[in-house]
């Protein structure tokens, strides 16, 4: 006992050094690490075994052999070669890295940690005798750094950065956090207070900097986050024809007030500075971040959570501009989605972050990968003429390797704690080590049905006084509670169902939640679905595909007449509920939308044209 106490004394002084540089902690809810959540679940577990049987070895081939992403460090290393690729391309290895390390964590592989310490060791020779790494610059000319604020630098040392963490944390292993730290303490000998400007053309580098205050206990780290979160909107970026407003660099970030430019970029801006607040106690930074969320979800935000509309920068332009055919709604943007409204989450307790949280999860980003792991979206419409698939890789891969690092850490996003509760914002099949007096294991067939089983495991004659907080989903109309077999009628706070008891060892709460088929209507000023009608169930967005509707799919429509029903097909895809829509002229075959492009090639549509007449 005296070892497991000091243990957890030892892993909580960084976090106590960091904050003790900001002064206080605005964070509510502290979320409960996927290392404690062993996932179990119909619709999770098949994709999480396909992530670490094949999206893994994809991602491995695709850097080692037929790309040159590997051959790059090899090459710096060695201080001679071509650099081969794109100059962010380091960033795409970090990636898949910090993929492998998560999925160590709960699929210990000694081939797969193998695997990472061979790559770690070529990073390790690549670094530069001053802490610099980037194979661009080492292999095309040291004397070029730091002269081009969107070259991605520091992005890439971002996402070394975070890579270097997870290995940390999942194995034990110094080796790579060595050289991030190395390379981290360089970049502060460059800049900085009385030192040079830089804003980093593409964010990253500042959420990836609070990871590694949190890992190291070296505040340092925190407040040079918090200082290149400061140098933007001030005149010191440089962007030629880029723009300022593509790189967040119009005003400063206290004077941020809607959503603009590269959609990736803002949501990592947007999750640095919530990290920064959480250490820094600075409410002025959730003040602007509950702004701009309104901005984003409410007039730039497709139905599948998917943000940023245009393929010409990546990003947003108007409001209520949501294009179906020509959307662009990158992968890489979805998961920021989800990485971001789980922050918002922490700091309100409030149900809004979690369901477009949810909605961009099982939506955006789920259809970035293909049913098989073997294949990506980069971009995700809401419509296609039946030219649109997925690829085994990219020459810009950002989007394969992200998928690949998102997905082995679904379990981070089920649970929350606080001081008097447990939060419970995702149905996921798991068992969860909450505390050391209480385990909670989660069964249900979401997102197929709404029931959901949580049974309590505890310590014999002791009883846990917490509230358990059940997030009622957006989408439910009506929903029951019974613990213990008895119905019970919680208190509703923020969009959570409060259930307060002294829990004891063995006790089961039942969540129902009614799943019903919804007609949805978009907003009358995105002109493009006027006259249109989408269809969702649950937290699934379904579309057309003509796979299951080959006669007459350009005049297909819905109507007030139609009727919906739905079942369980066990041999579509996996096995997955589909619906139908039947008027007395049409009948519609719906499939959910992440499902779209796993089957023959053929045209699809999520807004349908409706008769209302």
């Amino acid at each position: 006992m005296k070892k497991t106490i000091t243990i957890a004394i030892l892993s909580f002084v960084p976090w106590l050094m960091c904050f003790g540089a900001g002064g206080g902690n605005v964070r509510k809810i502290s979320p409960v690490d996927f290392s404690d959540v062993k996932i179990h679940d119909q619709f999770w577990s098949p994709r999480l075994e396909s992530h670490k049987n094949v999206t893994l070895p994809v991602c491995i081939d695709q850097i080692e052999n037929q790309t040159g992403r590997i051959r790059n460090f090899e090459n710096a290393a060695k201080g001679r070669g071509e650099h081969s690729g794109i100059f962010f391309d380091d960033s795409d290895v970090y990636k898949a890295l910090e993929g492998m390390a998560y999925s160590l964590v709960n699929n210990p592989d000694p081939v797969l940690e193998a695997k990472c310490d061979e790559w770690i060791d070529k990073f390790a020779a690549a670094q530069q005798d001053d802490g610099y790494i980037n194979t661009y610059y080492t292999l095309t000319g040291l004397e070029n750094r730091w002269t081009d604020m969107d070259k991605h630098e520091m992005y890439c040392a971002g996402h070394m950065i975070e890579a270097a963490v997870a290995y940390y944390k999942a194995t034990g292993k110094r080796k790579l956090l060595d050289v991030a730290v190395r390379m981290a303490d360089y970049m502060m000998t460059v800049f900085g207070e009385g030192k040079r400007h830089w804003v980093p053309g593409h964010e990253e580098i500042e959420l990836a900097l609070v990871k590694l205050c949190l890992a190291t206990g070296e505040a340092k780290y925190l407040d040079f986050a918090k200082w290149l979160l400061e140098q933007r909107g001030r005149g010191f970026g440089q962007w030629g024809a880029l723009g300022a407003d593509h790189c967040q660099d119009v005003v400063p970030v206290t004077e941020l007030t809607s959503i603009g430019g590269h959609a990736v970029r803002a949501m990592y801006l947007y999750c640095g500075m919530a990290d920064v607040a959480t250490l820094k106690n600075d409410k002025t930074y959730i003040e602007v971040l509950e702004r701009l969320w309104e901005d984003v979800v409410y007039k730039k935000m497709y139905i599948t959570g998917g943000i940023g509309s245009s393929a010409k920068n990546e990003g947003f332009t108007v409001e209520y501009d949501l294009p179906n055919l020509e959307a662009y709604c990158e992968t890489c943007a979805s998961v920021g989605m989800v990485l971001w409204n789980w922050r918002m989450n922490q700091f309100s307790g409030d149900s809004k972050y979690i369901d477009v949280l949810e909605k961009a999860l099982y939506n955006g980003a789920l259809a970035g990968i293909s049913m098989k792991g073997d294949r990506f979206f980069y971009v995700n419409p809401l419509e296609s003429l039946g030219n649109h698939h997925r690829q085994p890789w990219f020459g810009c891969a950002c989007c394969p390797s992200q998928i690949c690092r998102f997905l082995p850490s679904i379990g981070n996003y089920i649970y929350g704690v606080s001081d008097k509760a447990v939060w419970v914002n995702l149905y996921i099949g798991n068992t969860a080590r909450i505390s050391d007096f209480m385990t909670l294991t989660q069964e249900t067939e979401y997102p197929w049905n709404g029931d959901v089983k949580i049974k309590v495991t505890g310590k014999d004659k002791i009883i846990i006084n917490k509230e358990m907080r059940l997030r009622i989903p957006g989408w439910c109309r009506n929903w029951s509670i019974k613990v213990n077999g008895k119905a019970y009628t919680p208190s509703v706070d923020k969009g959570y169902a409060v259930v307060k008891h002294g829990w004891r060892n063995g006790d089961e709460v039942v969540f129902h939640m009614d799943m019903d088929v919804e007609k949805v209507t978009a907003d009358y000023r995105v002109k493009e679905d006027l006259g249109k009608r989408a269809v969702t169930r649950g937290p699934l967005v379904y579309c057309i595909e003509e796979a299951d509707n080959p006669e007459g799919f350009d005049t297909l429509n819905l109507s007030r007449f139609s009727a919906f029903s739905y079942s369980y097909d066990p041999s579509l895809l996996g096995g997955m509920v589909r619906i139908t829509a039947k008027d007395n002229q049409n009948v519609l075959n719906y499939i959910p939308y992440f499902a779209w492009d796993n089957r023959e090639a053929g045209r699809m549509k999520v807004w349908v044209k409706y008769n209302g007449n």
